[in-house]
């Protein structure tokens, strides 16, 4: 087998999530195809996230596969694969969530980008209405037309791996470096693409950005436990720790004061951050075991954020300090993962089902809705963050199947 071929493989177990810290096969059940899969997707990855999987038909695995690698040219192991894992891995309801109907109607418009295995992800509407994403695994960034539906992707510097993408108000669109400690900049016009390295070899994660109201880019840094903030102007950047080890900074949100407000996704707090001193307030959220991807802040300034620990939708009154949560439909074992506040509304989805259902939570009537986000005809891959259009739609995308997703909100 060829080298080309089983590095082309490796990204299929990307689709199902598996880990990278092992090369066990322990797991996967004798039969035709396994040594297949084995060789080509073990020598670098577990396998639990197969055996723990929704599982799929034939079809569906093929479907699946062919979102993520091409094996066009290698016809015998694209079927013995797709047979073994449907053999093997059939449908099963061990994750199911828990759906909640209801009378909202919503329709999910999917793109397909072009670059396979590259875990597109993030995807935001620039001010000339174009849709942009990053493609972590692809080190790239990538524009969608969504009129004509026309593509465009663009390289960038080795290593940066983006894990998410922002625009500035003249349309240039910023990237985080992930993997290289970097901010990048890059041209909507040209598609020039100016670095900006961290100041410190300690701040090695920017992770997601955002801009404030003075143009100033604000950025956490999950692991380094840190959030910076980046001057266009002049190009300085001021790195600040976070007062407690640990912590994680993950999502971040401006509020109307100018304020910075940081999600903690490896404690149970949230922070925040003065915006002229980087002074940092944190705010105890209830229960150890609570974590936060990401938060939003709503037009009454009120702080909504997922419990991702606990399986959690939870609100925090920035005035009174009032704190109040309520259980996600599909339970504690759910992870609550993006969250946008659009016209009064939460949206916010549950990661850790199979497949990932899209919520929404009505603070008027506290009521749920949700929804099974698509991949084509079949269901797969996770969100990890959403942005609003200026239409009032949701820009979402399902990481492990290639797609950006539209999700056009009914009146």
């Amino acid at each position: 087998m060829s080298n080309f071929l089983k590095s082309q493989l490796l990204v299929v177990m990307i689709i199902i999530g598996v880990n990278f810290n092992s090369s066990s096969a322990a797991g996967l059940p004798e039969g035709e195809g396994r040594k297949v899969v084995e060789a080509m997707c073990t020598s670098c990855h577990a396998v639990n996230r197969i055996t723990e999987s929704k599982g799929y038909s034939r079809e569906h695995w093929l479907a699946l596969t062919d979102t993520m690698i091409d094996l066009s040219s290698d016809q015998t192991n694209r079927a013995l694969i797709a047979d073994y894992l449907a053999n093997n891995f059939p449908p099963n309801e061990r994750r199911a969530p828990t759906l909640v109907d209801g009378d909202v109607n919503i329709k999910f418009k999917e793109w397909v980008v072009p670059t396979l295995g590259q875990r597109s992800r993030d995807p935001v509407e620039a001010p000339d209405g174009n849709i942009w994403w990053v493609g972590q695994w692809g080190n790239l960034m990538g524009r969608i037309d969504p009129t004509t539906g026309d593509m465009k992707e663009y390289p960038l510097p080795a290593g940066a791996m983006p894990h998410s993408v922002t625009p500035d108000k003249e349309g240039n669109m910023w990237y985080m470096g992930n993997k290289n400690g970097t901010v990048g900049r890059l041209d909507a016009e040209t598609g020039d693409i100016k670095v900006y390295a961290m100041p410190d070899s300690k701040a090695r994660d920017p992770h997601t950005g955002v801009f404030d109201k003075q143009g100033i880019l604000w950025f956490t840094l999950q692991h380094s436990n840190r959030v910076g903030r980046l001057d266009p102007s002049t190009g300085d950047i001021e790195i600040k720790e976070l007062p407690n080890a640990g912590s994680r900074p993950y999502g971040i949100k401006v509020a109307d004061s100018g304020d910075l407000w940081v999600a903690c996704n490896g404690s149970n707090c949230l922070v925040k951050v003065d915006a002229k001193t980087m002074d940092l307030e944190e705010i105890k959220l209830p229960h150890e075991d609570t974590t936060v991807r990401r938060l939003d802040i709503a037009e009454d300034g009120m702080i909504w954020y997922v419990n991702s620990g606990r399986g959690r939708l939870g609100r925090y009154n920035p005035d009174n300090g009032e704190i109040k949560e309520w259980p996600s439909p599909s339970g504690p074992r759910s992870h609550p993962y993006a969250i946008e506040v659009l016209n009064g509304i939460v949206w916010y989805n549950e990661s850790a089902m199979r497949p990932d259902p899209l919520v929404r939570f009505d603070p008027a009537t506290e009521t749920f809705q949700s929804w099974v986000i698509p991949s084509g005809d079949f269901y797969a891959g996770i969100l990890r963050h959403m942005r609003p259009t200026k239409d009032g739609d949701l820009l979402i995308h399902q990481s492990g199947t290639n797609r950006i997703i539209r999700v056009e909100i009914e009146d």
